[in-house]
Protein backbone atom coordinates (compact mmCIF):
# COMPACT_ATOMS: atom_id res chain seq x y z
CA UNK A 1 0.00 0.00 0.00
CA UNK A 2 1.37 3.42 -1.20
CA UNK A 3 1.38 6.14 1.50
CA UNK A 4 -1.06 8.38 -0.46
CA UNK A 5 -3.47 5.34 0.03
CA UNK A 6 -2.65 4.62 3.45
CA UNK A 7 -3.11 8.24 4.11
CA UNK A 8 -6.66 8.37 2.03
CA UNK A 9 -8.08 5.12 4.89
CA UNK A 10 -6.63 7.23 7.80
CA UNK A 11 -8.48 10.05 6.20
CA UNK A 12 -12.08 7.97 6.02
CA UNK A 13 -13.37 10.07 9.50
CA UNK A 14 -14.11 13.68 9.26
CA UNK A 15 -11.28 15.56 11.05
CA UNK A 16 -12.82 18.15 12.96
CA UNK A 17 -12.53 22.23 13.28
CA UNK A 18 -9.51 22.78 15.46
CA UNK A 19 -9.17 26.87 16.05
CA UNK A 20 -5.81 28.01 17.67
CA UNK A 21 -4.54 31.71 17.60
CA UNK A 22 -1.91 30.87 15.25
CA UNK A 23 -3.88 29.60 12.37
CA UNK A 24 -7.24 28.32 11.57
CA UNK A 25 -7.79 24.94 9.45
CA UNK A 26 -10.36 24.92 6.83
CA UNK A 27 -13.00 22.36 7.23
CA UNK A 28 -13.07 19.51 4.98
CA UNK A 29 -14.87 19.74 1.82
CA UNK A 30 -18.84 18.56 1.92
CA UNK A 31 -21.45 18.24 -0.66
CA UNK A 32 -23.96 17.44 1.20
CA UNK A 33 -24.12 13.69 0.70
CA UNK A 34 -27.02 12.16 2.85
CA UNK A 35 -25.75 7.92 2.64
CA UNK A 36 -22.91 6.14 0.88
CA UNK A 37 -23.21 2.74 0.03
CA UNK A 38 -20.19 0.70 2.48
CA UNK A 39 -18.52 -0.47 -1.15
CA UNK A 40 -18.26 3.02 -2.38
CA UNK A 41 -17.40 4.97 0.71
CA UNK A 42 -13.60 4.54 0.08
CA UNK A 43 -13.76 5.81 -3.87
CA UNK A 44 -16.12 9.17 -2.67
CA UNK A 45 -13.69 9.79 0.55
CA UNK A 46 -10.81 10.08 -1.69
CA UNK A 47 -12.45 12.40 -4.29
CA UNK A 48 -13.40 14.71 -1.71
CA UNK A 49 -10.17 14.67 -0.50
CA UNK A 50 -8.76 15.47 -4.13
CA UNK A 51 -11.48 18.24 -4.12
CA UNK A 52 -10.26 19.87 -0.87
CA UNK A 53 -7.38 19.85 -2.30
CA UNK A 54 -7.61 21.59 -5.34
CA UNK A 55 -9.43 25.04 -6.33
CA UNK A 56 -12.27 23.66 -7.19
CA UNK A 57 -13.66 23.28 -3.38
CA UNK A 58 -13.41 27.32 -3.50
CA UNK A 59 -15.41 27.87 -6.92
CA UNK A 60 -17.97 25.08 -5.64
CA UNK A 61 -18.50 27.82 -2.35
CA UNK A 62 -18.06 30.44 -4.40
CA UNK A 63 -19.95 29.71 -7.66
CA UNK A 64 -22.21 26.73 -7.10
CA UNK A 65 -23.75 26.24 -4.03
CA UNK A 66 -25.71 29.56 -3.60
CA UNK A 67 -29.45 29.62 -5.55
CA UNK A 68 -28.62 33.17 -6.19
CA UNK A 69 -25.61 32.57 -8.28
CA UNK A 70 -28.09 31.41 -11.19
CA UNK A 71 -28.16 34.90 -12.00
CA UNK A 72 -24.72 34.92 -13.06
CA UNK A 73 -25.10 34.70 -16.33
CA UNK A 74 -27.11 38.04 -16.74
CA UNK A 75 -23.82 40.18 -16.22
CA UNK A 76 -22.28 38.20 -19.57
CA UNK A 77 -25.11 38.20 -21.43
CA UNK A 78 -25.61 42.54 -20.65
CA UNK A 79 -22.51 43.03 -22.19
CA UNK A 80 -22.93 40.75 -25.83
CA UNK A 81 -26.34 42.78 -25.69
CA UNK A 82 -24.42 45.48 -25.45
CA UNK A 83 -22.34 45.50 -28.46
CA UNK A 84 -24.52 43.44 -30.64
CA UNK A 85 -27.75 45.05 -30.52
CA UNK A 86 -27.79 49.05 -28.28
CA UNK A 87 -30.89 48.26 -26.48
CA UNK A 88 -29.91 50.17 -23.33
CA UNK A 89 -33.22 49.03 -21.74
CA UNK A 90 -32.16 45.14 -21.85
CA UNK A 91 -28.34 46.37 -21.28
CA UNK A 92 -29.50 48.16 -17.79
CA UNK A 93 -32.61 45.35 -17.08
CA UNK A 94 -29.82 42.70 -17.52
CA UNK A 95 -26.98 44.50 -15.80
CA UNK A 96 -29.22 44.76 -12.94
CA UNK A 97 -29.65 41.01 -12.59
CA UNK A 98 -26.15 40.54 -13.14
CA UNK A 99 -24.75 42.69 -10.15
CA UNK A 100 -27.21 41.22 -7.72
CA UNK A 101 -25.45 37.53 -7.43
CA UNK A 102 -22.07 39.73 -7.40
CA UNK A 103 -23.75 41.90 -4.22
CA UNK A 104 -24.32 38.85 -2.44
CA UNK A 105 -20.80 36.94 -3.01
CA UNK A 106 -18.73 40.24 -2.21
CA UNK A 107 -20.74 40.04 1.39
CA UNK A 108 -19.89 36.21 1.46
CA UNK A 109 -15.78 36.62 0.85
CA UNK A 110 -16.01 39.83 3.37
CA UNK A 111 -17.48 36.95 5.76
CA UNK A 112 -14.41 34.32 5.22
CA UNK A 113 -12.11 36.86 5.34
CA UNK A 114 -13.42 38.11 8.26
CA UNK A 115 -13.01 34.52 10.15
CA UNK A 116 -9.15 35.29 9.70
CA UNK A 117 -8.69 38.73 10.51
CA UNK A 118 -10.65 38.81 14.20
CA UNK A 119 -13.68 40.77 15.17
CA UNK A 120 -12.22 44.31 15.07
CA UNK A 121 -10.72 44.38 11.61
CA UNK A 122 -13.69 41.85 10.59
CA UNK A 123 -16.16 44.79 11.79
CA UNK A 124 -14.32 47.15 9.67
CA UNK A 125 -14.30 44.92 6.32
CA UNK A 126 -18.30 44.27 7.24
CA UNK A 127 -18.08 48.14 7.58
CA UNK A 128 -15.98 48.82 3.54
CA UNK A 129 -17.66 46.16 1.84
CA UNK A 130 -21.05 46.16 3.12
CA UNK A 131 -21.96 48.62 1.12
CA UNK A 132 -19.08 48.44 -1.79
CA UNK A 133 -21.85 47.85 -4.99
CA UNK A 134 -23.58 51.57 -4.00
CA UNK A 135 -20.21 53.09 -3.89
CA UNK A 136 -18.87 51.64 -7.23
CA UNK A 137 -21.84 52.97 -9.07
CA UNK A 138 -21.63 55.90 -7.24
CA UNK A 139 -17.72 56.41 -8.62
CA UNK A 140 -18.78 55.33 -11.99
CA UNK A 141 -21.92 58.00 -11.71
CA UNK A 142 -19.66 60.72 -10.77
CA UNK A 143 -17.00 60.37 -13.23
CA UNK A 144 -19.87 60.83 -16.10
CA UNK A 145 -21.33 63.90 -14.25
CA UNK A 146 -24.37 62.25 -13.46
CA UNK A 147 -24.92 63.49 -9.83
CA UNK A 148 -28.42 63.56 -9.53
CA UNK A 149 -28.19 59.48 -10.16
CA UNK A 150 -25.34 59.52 -7.20
CA UNK A 151 -28.01 61.10 -5.43
CA UNK A 152 -31.09 59.31 -5.42
CA UNK A 153 -29.30 56.07 -5.92
CA UNK A 154 -28.19 56.27 -2.24
CA UNK A 155 -31.31 58.29 -0.97
CA UNK A 156 -33.30 55.16 -2.18
CA UNK A 157 -30.80 52.93 -0.59
CA UNK A 158 -31.74 54.80 2.46
CA UNK A 159 -35.12 54.96 2.01
CA UNK A 160 -35.60 51.03 0.80
CA UNK A 161 -33.81 50.00 4.28
CA UNK A 162 -35.55 51.68 6.44
CA UNK A 163 -38.62 51.31 5.09
CA UNK A 164 -39.00 47.85 3.20
CA UNK A 165 -36.01 45.79 4.12
CA UNK A 166 -36.99 46.98 7.97
CA UNK A 167 -40.88 46.43 7.57
CA UNK A 168 -40.63 43.48 5.36
CA UNK A 169 -38.22 42.06 8.62
CA UNK A 170 -40.70 43.52 11.58
CA UNK A 171 -43.62 41.54 9.07
CA UNK A 172 -42.27 37.95 8.60
CA UNK A 173 -40.62 37.91 12.16
CA UNK A 174 -43.93 38.66 13.83
CA UNK A 175 -45.90 36.28 11.23
CA UNK A 176 -43.50 33.40 12.43
CA UNK A 177 -43.40 33.32 15.67
CA UNK A 178 -47.09 35.05 16.31
CA UNK A 179 -46.11 37.40 18.96
CA UNK A 180 -43.58 40.38 20.03
CA UNK A 181 -40.35 40.30 19.55
CA UNK A 182 -37.98 42.42 21.52
CA UNK A 183 -34.75 43.89 20.52
CA UNK A 184 -31.87 45.64 21.47
CA UNK A 185 -32.84 49.33 21.89
CA UNK A 186 -29.87 51.57 22.57
CA UNK A 187 -27.92 50.44 20.24
CA UNK A 188 -31.10 51.01 17.21
CA UNK A 189 -31.06 54.22 18.90
CA UNK A 190 -27.46 55.00 18.14
CA UNK A 191 -27.98 54.69 14.93
CA UNK A 192 -31.06 56.45 14.85
CA UNK A 193 -29.35 59.44 16.29
CA UNK A 194 -27.00 59.00 13.35
CA UNK A 195 -29.19 59.13 11.24
CA UNK A 196 -30.95 62.26 12.17
CA UNK A 197 -27.05 63.87 12.30
CA UNK A 198 -26.87 62.92 8.11
CA UNK A 199 -30.31 64.50 8.00
CA UNK A 200 -29.45 67.59 9.53
CA UNK A 201 -26.23 67.87 7.39
CA UNK A 202 -28.56 67.19 3.86
CA UNK A 203 -31.50 69.49 4.94
CA UNK A 204 -29.17 72.71 5.80
CA UNK A 205 -27.64 72.98 2.25
CA UNK A 206 -31.20 72.32 0.91
CA UNK A 207 -32.86 74.71 3.14
CA UNK A 208 -29.98 77.54 1.91
CA UNK A 209 -30.60 76.75 -1.40
CA UNK A 210 -33.97 77.12 -1.29
CA UNK A 211 -34.29 80.35 1.28
CA UNK A 212 -32.05 81.79 -1.44
CA UNK A 213 -29.74 83.31 1.63
CA UNK A 214 -26.51 82.39 0.34
CA UNK A 215 -23.57 84.90 0.38
CA UNK A 216 -22.93 83.49 -3.45
CA UNK A 217 -25.71 81.73 -4.64
CA UNK A 218 -24.58 78.27 -6.59
CA UNK A 219 -20.68 78.10 -4.42
CA UNK A 220 -21.93 78.65 -0.47
CA UNK A 221 -24.18 75.27 -0.41
CA UNK A 222 -21.18 73.25 -1.87
CA UNK A 223 -19.19 74.91 0.18
CA UNK A 224 -21.05 73.94 3.11
CA UNK A 225 -21.69 70.64 1.67
CA UNK A 226 -18.13 70.09 1.59
CA UNK A 227 -17.55 70.87 5.19
CA UNK A 228 -20.26 69.05 6.48
CA UNK A 229 -19.28 66.02 4.63
CA UNK A 230 -15.89 66.17 6.13
CA UNK A 231 -17.50 66.50 9.80
CA UNK A 232 -19.97 63.60 8.90
CA UNK A 233 -16.64 61.31 8.12
CA UNK A 234 -15.29 62.08 10.85
CA UNK A 235 -18.60 61.31 12.89
CA UNK A 236 -18.57 58.48 11.60
CA UNK A 237 -14.87 57.34 12.46
CA UNK A 238 -15.81 58.01 15.57
CA UNK A 239 -18.80 55.90 15.95
CA UNK A 240 -16.58 53.19 14.36
CA UNK A 241 -14.10 53.35 17.35
CA UNK A 242 -16.84 53.73 19.38
CA UNK A 243 -18.62 50.77 18.07
CA UNK A 244 -15.76 48.98 17.94
CA UNK A 245 -13.63 49.84 20.68
CA UNK A 246 -15.04 51.69 23.52
CA UNK A 247 -18.28 49.91 24.35
CA UNK A 248 -17.56 46.50 22.52
CA UNK A 249 -19.68 44.64 25.06
CA UNK A 250 -23.07 46.83 24.53
CA UNK A 251 -23.20 46.18 20.57
CA UNK A 252 -21.82 42.74 21.17
CA UNK A 253 -25.07 40.80 22.74
CA UNK A 254 -25.96 39.22 19.62
CA UNK A 255 -22.70 37.80 18.92
CA UNK A 256 -22.58 36.30 22.14
CA UNK A 257 -25.77 34.86 22.01
CA UNK A 258 -25.56 33.21 18.67
CA UNK A 259 -22.40 31.59 19.84
CA UNK A 260 -24.16 30.15 22.55
CA UNK A 261 -27.00 29.19 20.75
CA UNK A 262 -23.97 27.34 18.36
CA UNK A 263 -22.57 25.90 21.46
CA UNK A 264 -25.98 24.69 22.68
CA UNK A 265 -26.48 23.00 19.11
CA UNK A 266 -23.37 21.28 19.14
CA UNK A 267 -21.96 23.27 15.93
CA UNK A 268 -19.53 25.61 15.52
CA UNK A 269 -18.87 28.64 12.19
CA UNK A 270 -16.18 27.78 10.23
CA UNK A 271 -14.47 29.12 7.39
CA UNK A 272 -15.20 27.72 3.92
CA UNK A 273 -12.33 29.97 2.46
CA UNK A 274 -8.71 30.24 3.05
CA UNK A 275 -7.53 33.42 3.37
CA UNK A 276 -5.81 33.83 0.19
CA UNK A 277 -8.90 32.20 -1.56
CA UNK A 278 -10.94 34.63 0.13
CA UNK A 279 -8.99 37.79 -0.69
CA UNK A 280 -9.09 36.66 -4.49
CA UNK A 281 -12.64 36.08 -4.60
CA UNK A 282 -13.16 39.89 -3.17
CA UNK A 283 -11.00 41.64 -5.65
CA UNK A 284 -12.73 39.15 -8.48
CA UNK A 285 -16.38 40.12 -7.36
CA UNK A 286 -14.98 43.85 -7.07
CA UNK A 287 -13.72 43.82 -10.43
CA UNK A 288 -17.11 42.38 -12.12
CA UNK A 289 -19.21 44.66 -10.24
CA UNK A 290 -17.36 47.91 -11.86
CA UNK A 291 -17.24 46.60 -15.09
CA UNK A 292 -20.97 45.80 -15.20
CA UNK A 293 -21.33 48.97 -13.18
CA UNK A 294 -19.50 50.90 -16.19
CA UNK A 295 -22.91 49.63 -18.42
CA UNK A 296 -25.39 50.22 -15.99
CA UNK A 297 -24.46 53.98 -15.58
CA UNK A 298 -23.94 54.12 -19.12
CA UNK A 299 -27.50 52.75 -20.18
CA UNK A 300 -29.39 54.52 -17.41
CA UNK A 301 -30.33 57.54 -19.46
CA UNK A 302 -31.75 55.19 -22.56
CA UNK A 303 -33.24 52.54 -19.81
CA UNK A 304 -35.65 55.02 -18.77
CA UNK A 305 -36.53 56.81 -22.20
CA UNK A 306 -36.89 53.16 -23.84
CA UNK A 307 -38.98 51.60 -20.73
CA UNK A 308 -41.22 55.05 -19.90
CA UNK A 309 -39.70 55.52 -16.51
CA UNK A 310 -38.36 58.32 -14.70
CA UNK A 311 -35.35 58.35 -14.53
CA UNK A 312 -36.10 59.07 -10.16
CA UNK A 313 -37.81 56.05 -10.09
CA UNK A 314 -35.07 54.35 -11.73
CA UNK A 315 -32.67 55.63 -9.70
CA UNK A 316 -34.53 55.45 -6.20
CA UNK A 317 -36.36 52.72 -6.55
CA UNK A 318 -35.33 49.94 -8.95
CA UNK A 319 -31.52 50.42 -8.63
CA UNK A 320 -31.49 49.66 -4.53
CA UNK A 321 -34.24 46.88 -4.52
CA UNK A 322 -32.34 44.91 -6.95
CA UNK A 323 -28.89 45.47 -5.77
CA UNK A 324 -29.80 44.57 -2.43
CA UNK A 325 -32.11 41.91 -2.59
CA UNK A 326 -29.37 39.38 -1.27
CA UNK A 327 -29.21 41.69 1.80
CA UNK A 328 -32.90 42.02 1.82
CA UNK A 329 -33.25 38.61 1.82
CA UNK A 330 -30.75 37.71 4.64
CA UNK A 331 -32.46 40.21 6.90
CA UNK A 332 -35.51 38.71 6.26
CA UNK A 333 -34.22 35.20 7.27
CA UNK A 334 -32.88 36.29 10.42
CA UNK A 335 -36.00 37.83 11.95
CA UNK A 336 -37.69 34.82 10.80
CA UNK A 337 -35.02 32.84 12.93
CA UNK A 338 -36.05 35.03 15.50
CA UNK A 339 -32.55 37.42 15.59
CA UNK A 340 -34.48 40.54 15.05
CA UNK A 341 -30.95 42.46 16.31
CA UNK A 342 -29.13 41.27 13.38
CA UNK A 343 -31.94 41.69 11.15
CA UNK A 344 -32.57 45.48 12.16
CA UNK A 345 -28.44 45.86 12.04
CA UNK A 346 -28.02 44.80 8.29
CA UNK A 347 -30.85 47.38 7.62
CA UNK A 348 -30.90 50.14 10.29
CA UNK A 349 -26.54 49.72 10.33
CA UNK A 350 -26.44 49.60 6.41
CA UNK A 351 -28.63 53.21 6.36
CA UNK A 352 -26.10 54.73 8.64
CA UNK A 353 -23.20 53.57 6.70
CA UNK A 354 -24.70 54.94 3.21
CA UNK A 355 -25.75 58.59 5.08
CA UNK A 356 -22.78 59.06 7.28
CA UNK A 357 -20.27 57.78 5.20
CA UNK A 358 -20.71 56.65 1.24
CA UNK A 359 -22.99 59.98 1.06
CA UNK A 360 -20.47 62.29 2.78
CA UNK A 361 -17.52 60.03 0.99
CA UNK A 362 -18.94 60.74 -2.50
CA UNK A 363 -19.09 64.38 -2.04
CA UNK A 364 -15.23 64.62 -1.37
CA UNK A 365 -14.53 62.18 -4.28
CA UNK A 366 -16.68 64.78 -6.21
CA UNK A 367 -14.91 67.41 -5.07
CA UNK A 368 -11.76 65.69 -6.43
CA UNK A 369 -12.92 65.11 -9.60
CA UNK A 370 -14.07 68.44 -9.88
CA UNK A 371 -18.32 67.55 -10.14
CA UNK A 372 -20.47 69.33 -8.37
CA UNK A 373 -21.58 67.01 -5.87
CA UNK A 374 -23.51 68.32 -2.99
CA UNK A 375 -26.04 67.89 -0.01
CA UNK A 376 -28.65 69.98 -1.96
CA UNK A 377 -30.66 66.63 -2.52
CA UNK A 378 -33.55 68.80 -3.97
CA UNK A 379 -36.66 70.02 -1.49
CA UNK A 380 -38.68 66.72 -2.47
CA UNK A 381 -36.34 63.94 -1.53
CA UNK A 382 -34.64 66.14 1.75
CA UNK A 383 -38.34 65.79 2.81
CA UNK A 384 -38.97 62.07 2.01
CA UNK A 385 -36.10 61.44 3.82
CA UNK A 386 -36.58 63.65 6.97
CA UNK A 387 -40.10 62.06 7.04
CA UNK A 388 -39.13 58.76 7.03
CA UNK A 389 -36.32 58.79 9.69
CA UNK A 390 -38.94 60.58 12.00
CA UNK A 391 -41.18 57.50 11.49
CA UNK A 392 -38.54 54.33 12.03
CA UNK A 393 -37.26 56.14 14.96
CA UNK A 394 -40.38 56.33 16.59
CA UNK A 395 -40.93 52.46 15.45
CA UNK A 396 -37.59 51.68 17.53
CA UNK A 397 -38.12 53.71 20.66
CA UNK A 398 -40.16 50.87 22.62
CA UNK A 399 -37.39 47.85 21.85
CA UNK A 400 -40.49 45.72 20.54
CA UNK A 401 -41.48 44.74 17.11
CA UNK A 402 -44.77 43.14 15.68
CA UNK A 403 -46.07 42.25 12.17
CA UNK A 404 -48.01 45.51 12.77
CA UNK A 405 -45.23 47.68 12.91
CA UNK A 406 -44.01 46.01 9.34
CA UNK A 407 -47.20 46.50 7.48
CA UNK A 408 -46.69 50.05 8.28
CA UNK A 409 -43.33 50.40 6.98
CA UNK A 410 -44.03 48.30 4.05
CA UNK A 411 -46.99 50.19 2.61
CA UNK A 412 -45.23 53.76 3.53
CA UNK A 413 -42.41 52.57 1.09
CA UNK A 414 -44.98 52.00 -2.00
CA UNK A 415 -46.25 55.29 -0.94
CA UNK A 416 -42.94 56.61 -1.14
CA UNK A 417 -42.29 54.48 -4.24
CA UNK A 418 -45.33 55.58 -6.43
CA UNK A 419 -44.47 59.45 -5.10
CA UNK A 420 -41.14 59.15 -7.35
CA UNK A 421 -42.93 57.41 -10.30
CA UNK A 422 -44.74 60.68 -10.76
CA UNK A 423 -42.18 62.85 -10.00
CA UNK A 424 -40.73 64.99 -11.97
CA UNK A 425 -36.83 66.17 -11.23
CA UNK A 426 -35.91 69.88 -11.67
CA UNK A 427 -32.37 69.25 -11.62
CA UNK A 428 -32.64 66.39 -14.54
CA UNK A 429 -30.97 68.50 -17.10
CA UNK A 430 -27.99 68.50 -14.64
CA UNK A 431 -28.15 64.70 -14.34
Amino acid sequence: MTPIEKADLESEEEIPLRMSSARREVIPFDLETTSLSSNSSMAHSRIFKRIQMSPLRSIYFVLLKGKINMLLPFGPVAIAVHHFSQNHGWVFILSLLGITPLAERLGYATEQLAFFTGSTVGGLLNATFGNATELIISIYALKSGMTRVVQQSLLGSILSNMLLVLGFSFFAGGIAHNRVQKFHKAAALVNAGLLLMAVMGITFPAVLHFTHTEIQFGKSELALSRFSSCVMLVAYGSYLFFLLKTRCNLYTLVDKGSYNHEEDSGEEDAPELTFWEAIFWLAMATLWISVLSGYLVHTIQGASESLNMPLAFISVVLLPIVGNAAEHASAIMFATEDKLDIAIGVAIGSCTQISMFLIPFCVVVGWIMRQPMDLNFQLFETATLFITVLVVTFMLQDGKANYFKGLMLVLSYLIVAASFFVHVDPSNDDA
